[in-house]
């Protein structure tokens, strides 16, 4: 793809003017977000993301968007995975439900700044260096087992180095004081557990990037439908944490859907590489078709047996009694 700059700077000021939209919507007036709202959130950030995937799949051809539709799609099922550390920060701080949204919006603003930085990086070290894609096939390969080898065990938060720097070299009140991120407190300036909590989210999202950015370069090396793809699925994650709310816990098998697409992209990121250095025969080809109909196959499988397992337990619980 030839992205002109000007596509570049109208792409990028249209994701800040809807995220400006969304954060004057949440300042004007903060509140507790119902299913119904953030069921209407989700399809117009989904509804954009499908709009933006037909742009490109018309001016820049079906190839693209192929390849923008599978990336969004991965890069949205990951995420979901993620949902439950977020559930786990905001009960640590014990977040007020009317805060929640504002916290998300904001930690996901700077995931997506730093996330530009790791692609921006990623892009350029892929032009240069054909090896890269062994590496990132290797992380994504060895996420994959570490994620089965984590299933069955206790998720419990710890704060990460950053969100432990913030607390050493910044005082911090007990309490949270509105959606203030600083206060005084006799004659003394210092940070609330709101900023501390939006710091939080935001290097645990950075520290997620670390398999979802890998992910989609093995989807597509093109850095503008990476970046998209990133964009809108962190877009529509924060309304996705009220929707599902513990309907997340329900979804069991989630993990190894997951383990497995990301053994399934790293697999073909090394086959790619292999073709660079015209190791691999023409037969051994893994397209961007195939792909897309692995994920689907594997998110919808995982879904219907977890809900499937939730109604047998739920069934179970209840003649138990």
């Amino acid at each position: 793809m030839n992205v002109p700059l000007w596509l570049w700077l109208a792409t990028v000021g249209g994701i800040l003017a809807l995220i400006a939209v969304d954060l004057f919507i949440v300042d004007h007036n903060p509140h507790e977000v119902t299913s119904g709202e953030a069921a209407r959130w989700v399809v117009f950030y989904v509804a954009c993301a499908v709009l933006f995937g037909i742009g490109v799949w018309v001016f820049a051809g079906h190839a693209s968007g192929v390849e923008f539709f599978t990336g969004y799609i991965t890069e949205y099922s990951l995420s979901v995975d993620n949902l439950f550390i977020f559930m786990i920060i905001m009960a640590s701080f014990k977040v007020p439900a009317i805060h929640q949204h504002r916290v998300l919006l904001v930690g996901i603003l700077l995931a997506l700044a730093m996330r530009s930085v790791f692609i921006a990086v990623g892009a350029a070290l892929i032009a240069q260096f054909v090896w890269v894609f062994f590496l990132f096939g290797a992380v994504l390969i060895w996420t994959a087992i570490s994620m089965l080898r984590k299933k069955d065990e206790d998720e419990e938060y710890q704060e990460n180095a950053v969100t432990r720097a913030v607390r050493k070299f910044f005082p911090v009140t007990d309490d949270f004081h509105g959606h203030k991120y600083t206060v005084k407190v006799g004659g003394k300036r210092m940070i609330t557990p709101m900023l501390v909590v939006i710091v939080a989210i935001g290097s645990a999202d950075l520290l997620f990037a670390v398999d979802s950015i890998p992910a989609i370069f093995g989807i597509t090396q093109e850095a503008f439908l990476v970046f998209t793809a990133n964009a809108f699925a962190l877009m529509g994650l924060r309304q996705l944490y009220f929707l599902l709310g513990g309907l997340v816990e329900k979804l069991v098998y989630l993990t190894y859907g997951l383990a497995v697409i990301l053994a399934f992209i790293g697999a073909k990121l090394v086959v790619h590489a292999l073709h660079e250095y015209h190791v691999a025969p023409d037969w051994l080809d893994i397209n961007n078709w195939i792909s897309l109909g692995v994920i689907v196959v594997v998110l919808t499988v995982t879904t219907v047996a977890s809900l499937l397992k939730a109604k047998r337990d739920e069934r179970a619980g209840l003649s138990a009694r």
